[in-house]
């Protein structure tokens, strides 16, 4: 009877697991350099600039800097100091560099000397820079969501709002630009020349909390990396519809398209890189999925050798929680009562507990290829 009871067991786990294993295929893709570049700071984004051969690496906090690397070789070439934001990108046409800080700070792309700051409303946090007309379009998941940044001379040209919390943007180089709202199980479609919303894509009952989004702009389809559940939602930009869904791992922050191959990508933080190959406008599989380092949630496409790079650490464990503190003692009559902000009952009375600290010069770069 307890052999039996085994054998069951067994049998509900191996099936439990069959999903995840038809999932995680074998391919071409893998890790082919892990660079280790240390320096201090929180981390979100990692851009390429294909054409100018960089790497742009935003670091957060007291010590934010934008670390400037050489696209081939991972040295680093430059640094922006004084720079504490999510993420950058650069205009080759201008030669301007645009960080999400807060002011937004726009850089020189050869010399990495800043040029000025722009007060912006809302919180910088994700970007897109649109070679269509050179913008920069700083999101924010505060109103306003959208402003958009001339690439000449960083004037602001307007603000977009789009109703929800924007994660991902992308161009199809002709005018229109898709924003993933996370909050909202939908993808926003503005006009580039009006800086208007002009529809928005609900694939909420297929996906939601969506924090990646790619395009194949020849053939007009839309791949949106999302978190409940864990899959990529393919859609038709045309007529809004959905293709079909496929899985991906947990935690995503971010997707990209590769025109050369046809084929979509999806960084996740539980160390899984996912690669979905489109045979045509209708059909889709997961061609792999590829083991990266955990925390390795965002990613960039150097287009000229289709490597995928991505960012992440080296974490410790947590601290332990400090020790309860003693009861207050009983307050005198007419005493106000506790709480309030940071108080039992107020804004900051929540505990969450201490974060686990990083590994000190851990910070790497990763980079996968075939």
């Amino acid at each position: 009877m307890l052999r039996k009871r085994f054998a069951l067991v067994t049998v509900a786990i191996l099936a439990a697991l069959l999903p995840l294993a038809a999932v995680a295929q074998s391919g071409p893709y893998k890790v082919i350099n892990t660079v280790k570049v240390g320096g201090d700071g929180g981390f979100d984004y990692v851009t390429a600039d294909s054409d100018g051969r960089r790497l742009y690496v935003a670091r957060s906090g007291a010590a934010g800097h934008i670390g400037v690397f050489n696209l081939d070789t991972l040295a680093q070439v430059g640094d922006i100091t004084g720079v504490s934001g999510h993420g950058a990108a650069v205009d080759t046409a201008t030669g301007h560099g645009f960080a999400t800080s807060r002011p937004v700070t726009m850089f020189d792309s050869k010399n990495f000397t800043v040029i000025k700051k722009i007060d912006v409303q809302g919180n910088p946090d994700g970007y897109l820079n649109d070679p269509y007309n050179h913008r920069f379009y700083d999101l924010s998941h505060a109103s306003p969501n959208i402003t958009v940044i001339d690439d000449k001379d960083g004037a602001i040209l307007g603000t977009i709002d789009i109703g929800g919390a924007p994660e991902q943007a992308a161009t199809d180089g002709k005018g229109k630009i898709y924003v993933d709202i996370e909050d909202k199980g939908a993808i926003a479609v503005i006009d580039a020349d009006t800086m208007k919303l002009d529809h928005t894509i609900d694939i909420k009952s297929s996906g939601d909390g969506c924090a990646g989004l790619a395009l194949d702009a020849k053939n007009g389809i839309l791949f949106s990396a999302c978190r409940n559940p864990q899959v990529m939602v393919i859609v038709n930009a045309a007529s809004g519809k959905v293709i079909t869904t496929l899985p991906i791992g947990n935690g995503c922050d971010g997707a990209t398209f590769n025109p050369a191959t046809m084929e979509a990508f999806s960084s996740q933080g539980d160390g899984t890189l996912t690669v979905i190959k489109e045979n045509s406008p209708t059909s889709f599989v997961v061609e792999q999925t590829v083991t990266t380092p955990v925390r390795a949630k965002t990613l960039t496409l150097d287009t000229k050798t289709g490597h995928i790079l991505l960012i992440t650490a080296e974490y410790g464990p947590a601290p332990a929680p400090a020790a309860p503190a003693a009861a207050p003692a009983t307050p005198a009559a007419g005493a106000a009562p506790a709480g309030g902000p940071g108080g039992p009952g107020g804004p900051g009375g929540g505990f969450r507990g201490p974060r686990s600290p990083m590994v000190p010069g851990s910070f790497s770069i990763v980079v996968v290829g075939k």
